[in-house]
């Protein structure tokens, strides 16, 4: 008995394991901005659903907006320019820029179908409207690399894996996720890289200096100090790192 709830066990890990790779494969598409393969079964328009009804619960997180209006429009008239002057012009997504009044964390980011946030932290810190422009055109370029529904789908096929090593093999379980970690870490790192690169297009096309884009790198790697994670263990690549291929997306695109 013990023997055949085994083999039981191994055949319905191994089914579950198999159709979470199906499901995956079988979302393949190519990315129409950034030319490259990505698996994404998530629509516009639920992305921009999920990127909606994700925001209230981000402000309420960072302490709400920011009660400066000049600020904000200043924020609003620089996200719509980059979006109106390069690629991002094309696509459906609902565009809004949030001034968040989180005066403390050092940050921005973006949710799916269009939504984009910068702290107060993080904006006082900017020295010029070049500088918001390259932090803004990298959250811009998560959204139309389709990030986050990659890393959507990306874990669902790590929870499809774990679960099924998990019924099959016990301990296996502890095995996959430690896995799945590494795999969704390198991801990361490569999403940001992406990011830069597209937010220094966005930048030249909008008439931006993209070499502010490496003063707001100097900006995070003096709030990491120096004691910041290594780069290895963290889904961000190191400031320092992350200048170089600036550059070299510079000489491209200019």
């Amino acid at each position: 008995m013990r023997r055949g709830s085994g083999k039981l066990k191994l055949f319905i890990g191994l089914a579950i394991v198999a159709f979470a790779v199906f499901k995956f494969c079988s979302s393949e598409t190519i990315n129409e901005f950034t030319g490259q393969k990505q698996y994404v079964d998530l629509t516009v328009e639920e992305e921009i659903s999920m990127g909606l009804s994700a925001a209230p619960s981000m402000m309420q997180q960072h302490g709400g907006l920011l009660q400066n209006q000049q600020a904000q429009d200043q924020l609003d008239r620089v996200g719509m320019k980059l979006v109106q002057s390069s690629i991002a012009q094309n696509t459906d997504y609902n565009w809004d820029f949030h001034l968040l009044a989180d005066d403390q964390t050092i940050n921005a980011f973006a949710l799916p179908g269009g939504q984009c946030f910068i702290t107060a932290a993080l904006y006082s810190q900017l020295e010029n409207e070049d500088q918001l422009a390259g932090v803004m055109g990298h959250e811009i370029g998560h959204v139309i690399a389709r990030h986050s529904a990659e890393r959507i789908q990306q874990q669902g096929l790590a929870n499809g894996v774990i679960t099924g090593v998990s019924v099959a093999a016990e301990g296996g379980g502890q095995a996959a996720q430690a896995i799945a970690q590494m795999l969704t870490m390198k991801y990361g790192r490569d999403d940001e890289l992406q990011s830069d690169d597209l937010g220094v297009k966005m930048m030249i096309d909008a008439g931006y200096d993209p070499y502010e884009m490496i003063g707001v790198m100097e900006i995070l790697a003096a709030a990491g100090g120096p004691n910041r994670v290594p780069e290895f263990q963290s889904t961000h690549p190191d400031p320092a790192n992350r200048v170089e291929r600036i550059k070299e997306s510079i000489e491209k695109y200019q």
